[in-house]
């Protein structure tokens, strides 16, 4: 009686996991796959959609078309907004570009922003509810109305692509310097999307039939993830660096003051400047038709100044061509109040917003002495007149003859112009001469140049350090993101020109630096994780696919009685009755 007892135990036991199998193999996700199947394919009704069999493609010829090109789109979406993310630093650049072309002042690198995102934030959706249709095993539909929002959002990218790679291609640098610190980053998450996406691969690599149907799914897969496993063998970066061979903070110099905070190129900016410890002050300099210089960035007075009220007559007029007298009398800072030049403005207190709106033209001379009292270095555009101008010859001289008139110090002057740089020389002996542009060391150093002013596109380590073993330092501009930053303190660079000295001012250390053994174990332990997880799920489909598929050897259902024996207390409902209401046109079991 024993044995027959555990005999009718261990048979009872194998049926029940035979129940669970069936269980486990038919049951689906009803609600689940119904909202993902109506968001997609707007198909509500489960008889509307179909679910892929052994052996079966996720799709018609005509749809997978279509996937390819809503995943074409999403990659597109992605580079723009990677593109557009990484260029925040020059949104202000940007604007004033498109302000020259289009003659009125706009934040169109914000509204830019805010569409790609939105574009991209359904393109996306669209990605992931298809990833999550094919991780379920169920053929893809992409409705016609989000056909058609694919078929745009991929115009769309490809044409701002274009236009931007045309109109503003040089911020590319910017992209490829991005690579520098966040590369490291970059990969983990790349990793992590491939894991991710390993779960419908090997369930439709299982389901093939046949090698050569496999081999198409898995080798693209593989080829990928090959290629990201050994690419931080090509990475660099110079804040990947050995603990103690950091270089100092760089210097902080305010480019045409604190513009985030104050009018630019007013007293009130560099105030702030000063106000935040900034080390230095950048401006641009004009000489107006009776030879006084003045700071001023464009050409004209349309943007910075209410000379469309005063003298409506001029807004077109070249600001150098204007007298000092009428000069003085134009409003230079209820401009920053009424259109904000930038979209990540600091607030301002009501005390502030009155200083603001009641700042004048500065004048060379006073922004001098200003420098002065601060000991703050000085380095400024100083813009030759145009032609018919009288002091279209003399630029220099009389520039010069104002510095003396504001007897600064001369080594706090960086003077940067290149036309009568040895008379500038004989006159000025305690000026620090400074290059706008790269050159070989013996000629920098035999025309006695101790500062390079370059643009950050041009940053390199390599020739920084070169610069600086013939003790020439380089400054780079112009720098406001703490990410770009942070790669110029790596690089070594001596000082930056920045719009955000009160941010830049808090940075104890560069964002991203780690030394080469932390960074070897991240990489290492990223790539064993992403190996050992995707590795599990090919395992475990094959394991379900090829071991749960199997049927008993009988295809007939267990006898009633045993399902009779788990019974709802409460409604009495059969399992066998459960499935087959429920499910009525589940597929049938096949033998293998």
């Amino acid at each position: 009686m024993g044995g027959s007892s555990t005999t009718l135990r261990r048979l009872r036991l194998g049926k029940l996991k035979i129940v669970r199998r069936r269980l486990l193999q038919h049951y689906e996700h009803q609600p689940f796959i119904s909202l993902l199947a109506g968001l997609y394919s707007c198909r509500w009704k489960r008889y509307q959609r179909q679910k892929t069999e052994p052996g079966q493609c996720c799709c018609k010829g005509r749809e997978s078309v279509f996937f390819l090109l809503l995943v074409a789109a999403f990659c597109l979406a992605l580079v723009f907004l990677y593109f557009w993310g990484e260029a925040k630093n020059d949104y202000n650049d940007f604007d004033w570009f498109s302000y020259k072309g289009l003659g009125y002042w706009f934040l169109w690198s914000l509204l830019i922003l805010v569409v790609v995102a939105v574009l991209f934030t359904y393109v996306a959706i669209l990605v992931v509810l298809a990833v999550c249709l094919l991780s379920e095993g169920q053929q893809l539909y992409l409705h016609w109305s989000h056909k058609g929002g694919m078929l745009f959002v991929f115009i769309f990218f490809i044409a701002a692509l274009a236009a931007l790679s045309n109109l503003w291609g040089e911020e590319w640098a910017a992209i490829r310097l991005s690579f520098q610190v966040t590369a490291p980053y970059l990969h983990i998450g790349s990793l992590a999307v491939m894991t991710l996406l390993s779960w419908p691969v090997a369930l439709y690599f299982v389901r093939m039939n046949t090698r050569l149907s496999q081999l198409m799914i898995i080798s693209p897969y593989i080829a990928v993830l090959l290629l990201l496993y050994l690419l931080p063998l090509g990475m660099y970066s110079p804040c990947i660096r050995e603990k103690g061979s950091l270089g100092a903070k760089p210097l902080l110099i305010g480019h045409r003051g604190s513009p985030t905070f104050a009018p630019e190129n007013t007293k009130m900016s560099f105030e702030k400047t000063i106000e935040y410890e900034g080390d230095g002050l950048e401006s641009d300099v004009t000489i107006s038709s009776d030879g006084v210089p003045f700071l001023m960035h464009d050409s004209t007075l349309k943007r910075t100044t209410n000379v469309d009220v005063v003298f409506p007559n001029l807004t077109k007029i070249n600001a150098a061509f204007l007298p000092w007298d009428m000069l003085e009398n134009l409003n230079a800072g209820k401009w920053f109040i009424q259109k904000p030049p930038f979209s990540y403005m600091g607030s301002l207190s009501n005390e502030d917003q009155q200083t603001a709106r009641n700042q004048t033209i500065y004048k060379l001379v006073d922004f001098l002495k200003l420098a002065d009292r601060a000991n703050k270095t000085v380095i400024f555009d100083l813009y030759r007149p145009p032609q018919d101008h009288p002091y279209r010859e003399t630029w220099i001289n009389r520039t010069l003859e104002v510095i003396s008139e504001a007897a600064i110090d001369p080594k706090l002057v960086l003077w940067l112009a290149n036309d009568m740089r040895h008379f500038v020389q004989s006159v000025h002996p305690g000026f620090q001469q400074t290059l706008g542009f790269k050159a070989n060391v013996e000629d920098l150093v035999s025309h006695h140049i101790v500062k390079l002013n370059l643009p950050y596109s041009e940053m390199s380590q390599r020739d920084i350090s070169e610069y600086a073993a013939s003790n020439i330092t380089t400054n780079l501009y112009v720098i406001s993101e703490p990410w770009l930053f942070s790669l110029a303190w790596c690089s070594g660079a001596y000082s930056v020109t920045t719009n955000s000295v009160h941010a830049l001012k808090k940075m104890q250390e560069p964002m991203f630096l780690m030394t080469p053994d932390q960074y070897h174990l991240m990489w290492i332990l990223t790539d064993v994780v992403s190996a050992l997880l995707i590795t599990l799920i090919f395992v475990l489909h094959w394991w379900r696919e090829r071991g749960f598929s199997r049927c008993p050897e009988s295809n007939e259902v267990p006898d009633s009685g045993f399902y009779n024996t788990f019974k709802n207390r409460d409604r009495h409902v059969d399992i066998r009755g459960q499935l087959r209401q429920k499910s009525p046109d589940l597929p049938k079991c096949q033998t293998q």
